[in-house]
């Protein structure tokens, strides 16, 4: 069994869990679920419209609405606390991360979205501030913009607008809050890509991530309070573990945008944030996913296993360790799916297969197995 992608634990600490950083799924989730339910009572609203609701669409990664000659799809999602550390290594460096920061945001909406076959077509910005003062950094507020900007341009979005509160007493003095929410159409409908077609002997392939994306963060700041350099401590030569942990996150949309144009079919997809790898398990369908090519593990997420003490069951369900998107294509497209990842830029691999069987990841040169039951959404 090839292990050479298993961090080993470290020596020097005790391993730190995700959870110890803060963040406990178990207990947030339930409220997503409840919450789901509560929303899913609100669909006859849009009878009253004269449209209708793409049920399938709850639970999934965006929501989708029938409005006739096409599908409406929406989405909106919180950047975190990257910010954090943009804005630590900027008082260590003197240089804004904050246009790295930006793409980050709208990443998070866009990677989303298109999950779902969805064409992005409206960026909104949300930036919440702990008071007016933080807009006074020039550098900063126009590294910001310029980043939005480009992120619009390389995901060919219009940005239609935004919200700049200055929220004293709820938003940290000092902070920001950053969110993005994304509209797009699912045109013509025959694109929509909610896995009704996925099944037995399709292949997964998996799209390379550029470092931690925007989820772990909490982890990996707590984990810098550990290091002996902090944020300055050094991953790889030449580059410091808070360089490294603002690689702006990749934006996916290029990609599926190339592959539709290809005539390449996708019968599901998944971005792979928060609860890492087990995001393969999203589909409510009772599958076996059995991976037998696992990508090169970035050099800042080996370094985050590796100081945390994570075996690869931790690791591999908490942070993305090289793959941000999954892509789940019939077999005979397989290897066409990757040639036109990469002709867009991102890294790829056929790394695996969907097989009948009962509902499973299996990480099979990791020797992991993710139960059915380790990831609850819905």
């Amino acid at each position: 069994m090839n292990t050479a992608h298993t961090p080993p634990p470290s020596p020097m600490s005790a391993p730190m869990t995700y959870e110890q950083a803060g963040v406990q799924y178990d207990l947030i989730d339930p409220l997503k679920v409840a919450a789901q339910r509560a929303a899913a009572a609100t669909a006859s609203h849009l009878a009253g419209h004269g449209f209708g609701e793409v049920s399938a669409s709850r639970g999934e990664s965006a929501y989708v609405v029938d409005v006739g000659p096409f599908y409406l799809a929406s989405i909106v999602e919180c950047l975190g606390t990257k910010t954090l550390v943009a804005d630590e290594m900027q008082r260590l460096t003197g240089k804004s991360f904050f246009a790295g920061i930006a793409q980050d945001t709208i990443a998070m909406a866009v990677n989303d979205l298109i999950t779902v076959g969805a064409t992005p077509l409206v960026v909104q910005a949300y930036w919440a501030a702990g008071g007016s003062e933080w807009f006074t950094d020039a550098q900063r507020a126009g590294a910001l913009v310029e980043g939005w900007k480009a992120a619009c341009d390389v995901c060919q979005v219009a940005w239609g607008g935004g919200e700049t509160p200055a929220l004293a007493g709820i938003v940290e003095a000092g902070r920001i809050d950053l969110a993005a929410s994304c509209t797009g159409l699912v045109n013509p409908k025959p694109r929509l890509t909610l896995g009704e077609r996925l099944g037995p002997g399709d292949a997964i392939v998996l799209l390379a991530s550029s470092g931690i994306h925007a989820n772990g963060l909490s982890l990996a700041r707590k984990l810098a309070e550990r290091l002996p350099q902090g944020y300055l401590t050094e991953v790889e030569p030449g580059v410091g573990y808070g360089e490294a942990l603002l690689a702006p996150t990749t934006l996916y949309s290029p990609v599926t945008e190339a592959l539709w144009a290809a005539g390449v079919p996708v019968h599901y997809a998944a971005n792979i944030t928060g609860h890492g790898w087990r995001k393969l398990l999203r589909h409510a369908k009772a599958l076996t996913y059995r991976i037998h090519t696992v990508p090169p593990v970035p050099p800042v997420l080996r370094f985050i296993a590796e100081q945390a003490g994570h075996d690869a069951a931790e690791a591999y369900g908490t942070l993305n360790m090289g793959a941000g998107f999954a892509l789940f294509v019939p077999a005979s497209d397989a290897q066409r799916c990757v040639e036109v990842a990469r002709g867009a830029g991102v890294a790829a691999w056929v790394a695996g297969t969907v097989e009948a069987g009962p509902k499973e990841l299996l990480i099979e040169p990791l020797g992991v197995r993710f139960s059915g039951d380790s990831l609850q959404l819905r």
